[in-house]
């Protein structure tokens, strides 16, 4: 049996059907429940709604693959899986382009002061002079992290012409005429924008905490729409604050939970939201229509169905 446990294209489940498959699909299945349905379960379908642990993969003796809709696999005990022979695989090429699209998008909001604007023509203020943009054109941008996402907004800003300064710990030698290799200081150095492309790992957990902030140099506009405890947020609120950045654009927050919130998030997250210069959606970035569909795609084609 395959275990769907996450809304998905309804090109997954048809695919799986027609292969012979049968599909049990339960997009609001809790831990326990996914836990007593391990023992029939040959292939596991999961998002970054559950964690997919020792205790999970020690249920299921007849698991032979995880399929991770989107990127990351943090939530998934790689290693263990791998020690039992259980093929893991992602499918963060099925929606880099929308995670770029959408880091551009609120990029180009921030620097045009559209969002704050529209606050204030909804309130009948006509404030031209206190709302005049600045042009992406010619800015030096870093990203931190080149794979899939790092790459695919690399893409979009090449036309802008300015200067792409691209650091990956575990990458070298993918530098061109467009993209320059740097290290991480040299970013924080001299980026008028960084935006973070990372997985969540310990290494890069709070990467952009108290030390980083300290680093910069040119008042950056910071961008995260990879995981949200990659910025700490206690951090970038004392930045902001204290003029250290322009701003930000955050896809996703260090708890995505809002009705659990602890009372310092919650602190954290009114002040955020009463910045006239920070942008939160609500983890969107890579979940437009089309993502939904390429995602399903990709992940079919690498498990070869």
């Amino acid at each position: 049996m395959i275990l769907i446990t996450a809304k998905v294209h309804d090109i997954l489940r048809e695919t799986l059907q027609a292969s012979g498959f049968a599909v049990h699909y339960a997009p609001d299945i809790s831990y326990d429940e996914v836990r007593s349905l391990m023992p029939q379960v040959t292939g596991l379908v999961v998002t970054t709604r559950l964690k997919i642990d020792r205790n999970l993969i020690d249920q299921g003796p007849q698991l032979k693959w995880i399929g991770r809709l989107g990127s990351g696999l943090e939530l998934i005990d790689t290693a263990y899986a791998r020690e039992r022979n259980i093929l893991c695989v992602s499918s963060p090429e099925g929606n880099r382009n929308a995670v770029a699209e959408h880091a551009l998008g609120m990029l180009l909001n921030l620097l045009n002061n559209i969002s704050r604007s529209f606050e204030e023509v909804k309130h009948l203020q006509w404030l031209r002079n206190e709302n005049r943009g600045t042009e992406l054109s010619g800015k030096t941008i870093g990203l931190v992290g080149y794979g899939n996402t790092g790459g695919a907004f690399a893409k979009l800003l090449q036309p802008f012409g300015g200067t792409i300064l691209a650091y990956d710990k575990y990458k070298t030698g993918f530098g061109d005429q467009t993209i320059r290799e740097a290290n991480f200081e040299q970013v924080c150095k001299y980026a008028d924008v960084i935006s973070f492309h990372v997985p969540l790992t310990d290494e890069t957990r709070y990467m952009a905490g108290e030390e980083f902030f300290a680093l910069l140099k040119r008042r950056p506009w910071i961008l995260n729409t990879s995981r949200g405890a990659v910025v700490k947020t206690s951090a970038l609120i004392a930045a902001i604050n204290e003029d250290k950045v322009a701003g930000a654009g955050l896809d996703v927050l260090e708890n995505e939970k809002l009705d659990n919130l602890t009372e310092s998030q919650r602190s954290e997250l009114e002040q955020l939201v009463a910045m006239d210069n920070v942008l939160l959606t609500p983890h969107i970035a890579g979940y437009t229509h089309e993502a939904f569909y390429k995602m399903s795609k990709v992940l079919l084609e690498k498990l070869g169905i």
